[in-house]
């Protein structure tokens, strides 16, 4: 595919898939927000079948929301649905996934350090992984462990981990991490389309036909939305991941992985129970103490420089020459990299001053996480990145 038309798709298929994630999340967030801050209604409403009601204010006016038990006598006129915003984020979110890691799985997705795949094998293991990972918890979720959350939570957990482990196996880093977020928001979708809107409508139904309404269906809807409440966070992490190279480009990243979705999966805890008024503090302070405590043990290990590298002197000409035999092709005005037409992050190398403006991303992505260049695609070898390493201390003594 030209590359021109590739970005196009990338800037239009993108943008569209966080609107429509925007949409499903924040409905998502508002309705557990609503669920959860309903009081006891006034008797005049509980006679008519209301379980809850609330009163609020936005945009100038004041509006006043109440929660059947079950459902009304009878159906309204208008029924507002709330599906589509979780069909399109998802349809809009695999095309995203296909555009960049299928069609540019020799890009993105194999990373022949980890494991020598063809294109075929790749798109193969990828679409396989999702539908593993979709279908264990479906199975799972349909078992009588629905009624015992923790145990499910912690089977669950075990899965994620399995499945972490083993794209990392298999994948680019890159690769690994967004597949998990696709296994992620494929069970969210999933739980929209095979949970909670089959109860909607058996709800819906009861009430058309004038039966009361089995309140199993209300129950599993609920159950289905509170776990799609806890994944958020996680799934709204991975979509920003490759922008955070000390994540995924850890040796451990799976365990990394693993480790960020519960301390997030932590932290919507935390809204969700002072939404019932109950002020845990400590969950929120755990989470920012495991979050200093992960960004520790995951730092970069400082480059040892030996006593007799210490004396050696680089020279900027040498410097100069690795970036352009290494960088040039994709962080240049005119890059000559089959992908990347266009300077990624904007940033270009023209000259040693360039160069030197861009010491501290070098230090960061060539030296630290090691995750440039892009899968070591130009080769830079193990003793050019000492070679920097040793020209990045002289420039910070000079």
């Amino acid at each position: 595919m030209d590359p021109y038309i590739n970005e196009w798709l990338n800037l239009v298929i993108r943008f569209a898939h966080l609107i429509t994630g925007i949409a499903w999340i924040g409905a998502s967030f508002y309705f557990v927000w609503l669920d959860n801050h309903l009081e006891k209604p006034p008797q005049v409403k509980a006679d008519n079948g209301v379980g809850g009601d609330l009163w609020a204010i936005h945009g100038g006016g004041f509006y006043e929301v109440a929660k059947y038990k079950l459902a009304p006598p009878k159906m309204p006129t208008t029924l507002h649905w709330f599906k589509w915003e979780a069909y399109t984020t998802w349809i809009t979110g695999f095309l995203l996934l296909s555009l960049m890691f299928y069609v540019g799985a020799e890009s993105y997705l194999i990373d022949k350090r980890v494991a020598d795949l063809t294109q075929f094998q790749a798109v193969a293991l990828g679409i396989g992984s999702i539908v593993v990972g979709v279908g264990s918890y479906e199975v799972l979720v349909r078992t009588k462990l629905k009624n015992h959350g923790i145990i499910l939570g912690l089977i669950l957990i075990v899965v994620a981990t399995a499945l972490s482990y083993g794209l990392t196996q298999v994948f680019s880093a890159r690769g690994a991490y967004m597949h998990m977020g696709a296994i992620i928001g494929t069970i969210m979708a999933g739980n929209v389309f095979f949970g909670i809107m089959p109860s909607q409508r058996a709800l819906v139904k009861a009430v058309e036909d004038g039966t009361s309404p089995d309140p199993s269906y209300g129950l599993n809807a609920k159950l289905r939305s509170t776990h799609n409440t806890y994944t958020t966070l996680p799934v709204i992490f991975i979509m920003i991941s490759n922008h955070y190279p000390m994540t995924y480009n850890h040796s451990a990243n799976w365990i990394v992985l693993i480790g960020i979705i519960l301390i997030t999966a932590a932290v919507r805890q935390y809204f969700v129970l002072r939404h019932f008024g109950k002020q845990k503090p400590l969950v929120l302070v755990g989470s920012v103490v495991a979050t200093i405590a992960l960004a520790f043990l995951i730092a970069p290990q400082t480059v040892e420089i030996s006593a007799q590298q210490k004396q050696q002197v680089v020279s900027n000409e040498q410097v100069t020459q690795i970036i352009e035999q290494r960088c040039g092709s994709c962080h240049s005005e005119q890059p000559t990299d089959d992908i990347f037409k266009i300077a990624p992050a904007g940033i270009v190398f023209t000259d040693m001053a360039s160069i030197e403006q861009w010491a501290p991303r070098i230090k960061a992505r060539v030296i630290d996480a090691k995750d440039m260049p892009f899968m070591n695609k130009t080769q830079m070898s193990d003793e050019e990145r000492t070679s920097l390493a040793i020209w990045l201390a002289q420039t910070s003594t000079n």
